[in-house]
């Protein structure tokens, strides 16, 4: 793994000022004979979104694994906290940092309020049972996700949207400051993408937690993120601000797309906007489309047709 293109300055403290909980370095991680991330360093800016995001293959679900403890560096090592958290035991992890791994399962015919329930798991322990605590805690979190209703119904019978509520509410139940999430919108139509990204996005806003989350959607990506970490081939190639980060150059290059990208209408963030071979006909930007603000497009920046 030899690509060591920048298409941004790599400023992962930027987005920041508290001292930063969780960091990553000259990671190399791996299963069996493959190398999947060589020689990686990060750092995770406290108290905000940081989406991690790349093309398939690249790492990021891998890199995830080991900042939650899930998975063993090769080489390197994870802080937590200024520890080496591999050196952590598990409860001690599990009480700072939650985890909800991509497209989790409960078991059948387990309601939410007991899957919540276990979210109290790094709590017990023979001297420490199930207390009143544990009780309002579960209670916070069901409230906190808007699922308080559902505590009764088994986690098989829910939607999409609300079983995600229910698997965030268990890793809220923990009482952590630091919550990964791995591609949390799998299997989502767009709607309920919105729906638990807006959740997640309140979890940052109003309980001040960090977030660390894995997406594909580039667009919600940037909507929902403070901090952007971009891979490539098992390293980071651009991390910062969305608006510093996304251009026309580094989807082609990260992601061999071709794409204009503009202004949100919404948002005022970037928007990708993927071109491909069947295309509206237009001027570069959109000038000639009410509405459309052109920020970064293709190719020559004069007013030429796409085709």
């Amino acid at each position: 793994m030899t690509d060591t293109t920048t298409f941004a300055p790599t400023d992962p403290d930027a987005a920041a000022t508290a001292e930063p909980r969780l960091i990553a370095e000259q990671l190399s991680l791996g299963y069996g004979d493959r190398l999947i991330v060589d020689d990686l360093d990060l750092i995770v800016p406290t108290g905000v979104v940081t989406t991690v995001i790349g093309p398939n293959g690249c790492g990021k679900s891998t890199l995830l694994r080991a900042l939650s403890r899930l998975l063993r560096p090769r080489a390197g090592s994870v802080l937590l906290d200024g520890q080496v958290i591999t050196s952590m035991r598990t409860r001690e992890v599990a009480r700072v940092l939650g985890t909800l791994p991509q497209a989790p399962v409960a078991p059948e015919g387990l309601t939410v309020a007991d899957l919540v329930s276990r979210g109290r798991h790094p709590h017990q322990s023979w001297l420490r049972q199930w207390s009143s605590d544990d009780e309002q805690e579960v209670g916070v979190a069901l409230e906190q996700t808007g699922i308080a209703d559902l505590a009764d119904r088994p986690v098989d019978e829910l939607s999409g949207g609300q079983r995600q509520r229910a698997w965030i509410s268990m890793a809220l139940a923990q009482g952590t400051d630091i919550l990964l999430l791995d591609e949390p919108t799998t299997y989502l139509d767009l709607a309920h993408s919105v729906e638990v990204l807006d959740l997640v996005d309140r979890l940052h806003s109003e309980l001040g937690r960090t977030v660390v989350m894995v997406l594909h959607d580039l667009n919600l990506a940037v909507r929902y993120s403070d901090h952007l970490v971009v891979m490539k081939a098992g390293r980071i190639v651009a991390a910062g601000a969305p608006a510093e980060v996304i251009s026309v150059e580094l989807l082609r290059e990260v992601f061999g797309l071709d794409a204009a990208v503009i202004d949100d209408p919404v948002s005022g963030r970037p928007l990708i906007v993927p071109i491909g071979a069947r295309h509206v006909y237009g001027t570069v930007g959109g000038a000639d489309r009410p509405g459309v603000k052109g920020r970064d497009t293709p190719g020559d920046q004069d007013q030429r047709p796409y085709d």
